[in-house]
């Protein structure tokens, strides 16, 4: 995991994302998941990116499944962009970084507050 990408848990789900004053991309992978290896560099350029728009955090969802079904994660991997505690977007499977990118940036402050 990127030093960009924090572990998202059961325990800090509500601190870290649903109370986050920036928007926060949720990545829900697991271990034995092949697109999830594969979207997890793209993932880690997007936190990398828009460092100070947008936090990004990985949650297992082996190991934290009431998020899982809370939010009805039923394939992996899947990106939910919570803004101000909600969820505004949902991106299921693979995707590119392009494609990535270009579903996330509308929802991101134009600049970087100061």
């Amino acid at each position: 995991m990127s030093h960009a990408v924090f572990e998202i848990t059961s325990e800090n789900f509500q601190e870290k994302v649903l109370q986050a004053a920036l928007p926060v991309l949720v990545d829900f992978t697991a271990e034995w998941c092949p697109p999830c290896k594969m979207i997890a560099p793209f993932v880690a350029e997007l936190a990398q990116k828009y460092a100070g728009r947008l936090l990004v955090g990985s949650l297992d969802a082996d190991e934290h499944p009431d998020i899982q079904y809370r939010y009805g994660v039923m394939g992996l991997p899947t990106l939910i962009l919570f803004q101000n505690g909600e969820p505004v977007k949902r991106i299921v499977g693979f995707q590119p970084r392009e494609r990535l990118d270009s579903q996330i940036a509308p929802y991101l402050l134009v600049e970087k507050p100061t």
